[in-house]
C-alpha cells in the first residue's frame, strides 16, 4: 500500500478586510417545529409588509429598479386557495412545512416557488432560532375568554 502524505496550512489575518461572501450572510429561518424551511440573504424584519395581511414581501424577480431577493424554499405546496379581499379575490398558492404541514408562505402565481414576481412569508410562521415560538406567532389569534375553555 502507498504512503499518502497530507499537508495543510491555514492562514489568518486579523487585519484583513472582510470578504464580499462574507458580507453577504444567509439567515436561515425555521418551521416553528424546528424543520428547515429558508435561507434567504436579508434579514425578513428589514423586508416591506403586505398591508392586506401583513405578510412578509420577498422580491423573486428583478423588476427595473429592484433586484430580486436570493433565497431558498423548502416547503411542500398545496392546493390553490381563493381569499376574499376588500378589492376583489384573491388565488393564493400556498407553501406548508413539509414535516408538520403548518401554512407558511404563498404567492399569487403557480408554482413553482419565484415564479411570480413576490412570495410572501406569513407573519409569525417562521424563527430564526430552532425550537423557539416567534412572538408574533399568535398575534392574530383573539384573546381567549377563560369562560368558553372547556375543563375536562
Amino acid at each position: 500500500m502507498p504512503k499518502v502524505v497530507s499537508r495543510s496550512a491555514v492562514s489568518s489575518s486579523t487585519d484583513a478586510r472582510p470578504t464580499a461572501s462574507a458580507a453577504a450572510a444567509l439567515r436561515v429561518y425555521y418551521c416553528i417545529c424546528g424543520e428547515f424551511i429558508l435561507v434567504i440573504e436579508r434579514s425578513l424584519s428589514a423586508l416591506p409588509k403586505r398591508q392586506t395581511d401583513g405578510a412578509t414581501i420577498i422580491r423573486c424577480q428583478d423588476s427595473g429598479t429592484e433586484n430580486a431577493i436570493v433565497l431558498k424554499l423548502n416547503a411542500i405546496s398545496t392546493d390553490p386557495v381563493l381569499v376574499e379581499r376588500p378589492e376583489g379575490h384573491e388565488r393564493q398558492y400556498r407553501f406548508s412545512c413539509p414535516r408538520c404541514n403548518l401554512l407558511v408562505g404563498y404567492q399569487t402565481t403557480p408554482p413553482p416557488v419565484k415564479s411570480g414576481p413576490y412570495l410572501y412569508i406569513l407573519r409569525g410562521a417562521l424563527t430564526q432560532m430552532q425550537g423557539q415560538v416567534p412572538k408574533d406567532a399568535f398575534d392574530s389569534e383573539a384573546a381567549l375568554d377563560p369562560s368558553e375553555v372547556e375543563t375536562q
